[in-house]
């Protein structure tokens, strides 16, 4: 078992049946320049009510010329965390680590240590996707009722950051509709896995929340 601990989080979103996402591109100093950001998270129901899809995306402002030789780092572990009593601590885990061409999922399963430290659940549900390479149609993996993609992708956070700014220093007071996508034409590293809301506790409020993890 390999141990990790946190060097970025993203923040608790709650989760019912309505799509919600939290967002950060390139703030946080200790990941400056490295492959760890996580620059969105996205959890919403999926097509087939019965599931619940989860997407963290990395690496954001990747211009088209970068994609293509940027990749996963197999020394970080994403990890998305599962609170389903609500008590902010997660009851269980979805990881996802790369090898090689492939990702390779764990869970959803309870982990053996909570909070900042984290160990690859590798006695837990195991599956793997190849990476889907820039320009490709993409690879999708059903395994165990579940469905997993890694690879890149168009970044689908909009922002209008030139307006943001003129609302900021009070020379609008309002964004336009629809206004200018800042992030349009970058990409983002992507992992999405689909999973039946039987594994994650059945119906109800959850709260979930992302995390990368170094390799210690």
């Amino acid at each position: 078992m390999k141990r990790v601990t946190t060097i970025l989080g993203i923040s608790i979103i709650l989760v019912g049946s309505f799509f919600l996402i939290a967002a950060d591109h390139i703030d946080a100093p200790a990941i400056q320049g490295t492959s760890s950001d996580i620059t969105d998270f996205y959890a919403f129901q999926g097509e087939d009510t019965n599931t619940i899809a989860f997407v963290v995306n990395t690496q954001g402002l990747l211009s088209p010329a970068a994609t293509s030789g940027a990749s996963f780092s197999e020394n970080t572990l994403i990890e998305i965390n599962i609170d389903n009593n609500g008590d902010n601590v997660e009851d269980l885990v979805i990881q996802a680590i790369p090898r090689g061409d492939k990702m390779y999922f764990f869970g959803p399963v309870a982990p053996s240590a909570s909070g900042l430290n984290s160990v690859i659940e590798t006695t837990g549900t195991a599956s793997s996707v190849d990476i889907t390479a820039y320009g490709s149609t993409a690879i999708i993996a059903n395994t165990n009722g579940m469905k997993f993609f890694a690879g890149p992708r168009d970044d689908p956070f909009f922002m209008d950051f030139a307006q943001y700014g003129e609302i900021i220093t009070g020379n609008a007071t309002s964004f336009n509709n629809p206004g200018t996508d800042t992030f349009a034409g970058s990409n983002v590293l992507s992992i999405v896995v689909e999973v039946p809301k039987s594994e994650i506790g059945g119906t109800g409020t959850i709260n979930v929340w992302a995390e990368a993890k170094a390799k210690q």
